[in-house]
């Protein structure tokens, strides 16, 4: 019983995200203090992805493109399955799930992996490391340009993405480019921030707590749960357990068809069914500027919880049958 406890209960990370919405339920910032925060965020977010760039050595880069079919089938799978997958919720729209609610969902299909926990999952696993960081690194760079483009596809201009081209220049100047900064950077920063590792875990964290915080004010202040049944609340939970208990056994079986190796059939599993809180929060506060923008991050949160609870159970059964 404790065994399944401790693989069950949320992280502290989770935990905070919970108080987070909640203290932002209870104490929305409004008015001057609400455009105070949401410039603070922006400047949170940019210096959060020039640490990320300043991380990523340019050998893993490198050395990762060299593994051409293991890149291009997780990409598929981030850029082609997730979405299609997001499409065979549509009919829950406007009865189990709120418009914003499934904006939300399709927002999180087209999302991009996820960097850390991908890499730490395939570890764990004792999958491709390399070939993971790569990846994941280089989804989470192309999800600049094809999230908003993939979603305009999917939901249109009621997605409240009016204008794709000029999103993705709003999120290249506030992610990509601190991104690229960074890594240019990296020469002479590196060796501090290899030192500051454990410290800037925690900044990574409390960015994307400061986003939810005023996501979650501002739509709260909008009216949020009042206009969000309980139900639909439930039914976001199922949906993203689905979406998850479909993707990962289509993404094994795809990876075994394509004949590759254990270690590389790790990485895609991993990489190819995650989905990035990190990257997707920022992104939805570009795209979704004035609106619903709490209940379209909400899907993302709670897929970001399961993913980390599942993904923890497959890795050490990987570990297990390693030879």
């Amino acid at each position: 019983m404790t065994r399944w406890w401790s693989r069950l209960r949320p992280d502290n990370f989770t935990l905070a995200l919970l108080c987070t919405v909640g203290l932002a339920s209870l104490l929305p910032m409004k008015g001057a203090a609400a455009i105070v925060l949401d410039d603070v965020t922006t400047v949170a977010i940019a210096a959060l992805f020039f640490l990320h760039g300043a991380r990523l050595p340019r050998e893993s880069i490198i050395g990762g493109m060299l593994h051409w079919r293991l890149h291009l089938t997780i990409l598929a799978c981030t850029f082609i399955l997730f979405p299609l997958l997001g499409l065979l919720f549509k009919p829950l729209s406007g009865w189990l799930l709120t418009p914003e609610l499934y904006m939300g969902v399709l927002f999180l299909c087209t999302l991009p992996s996820t960097v850390q926990s991908s890499i730490a999952f395939t570890s764990m696993a004792r999958g491709n490391v390399p070939a993971a960081v790569c990846s994941a690194s280089l989804s989470s760079i192309l999800g600049v340009f094809l999230t908003p483009l993939l979603l305009t596809a999917l939901a249109g201009t009621s997605g409240g993405v009016h204008d794709p081209l000029h999103a993705i220049g709003g999120i290249m100047l506030q992610l990509l480019v601190p991104f690229v900064a960074g890594h240019l950077l990296r020469p002479w920063i590196a060796g501090w921030v290899e030192k500051q590792r454990a410290l800037l875990r925690y900044t990574d964290q409390a960015t994307i707590l400061l986003v939810v915080y005023s996501a979650f004010g501002e739509a709260v202040t909008e009216g949020l749960w009042s206009k969000t049944p309980l139900l639909s609340l439930f039914a976001v939970a199922v949906v993203a357990a689905v979406l998850l208990g479909i993707a990962m056994p289509l993404i094994t079986f795809l990876a075994r068809r394509l004949h590759f190796n254990r270690e590389d059939e790790i990485a895609i599993v991993f990489c190819g069914s995650k989905k990035s809180l990190a990257t997707g929060v920022p992104i939805a506060k570009v795209l979704f500027a004035g609106g619903s923008l709490g209940a379209i991050v909400l899907p993302v949160m709670i897929y970001h919880q399961i993913q980390l609870i599942v993904c923890g159970m497959i890795a050490q059964r990987y570990a297990k049958r390693a030879p």
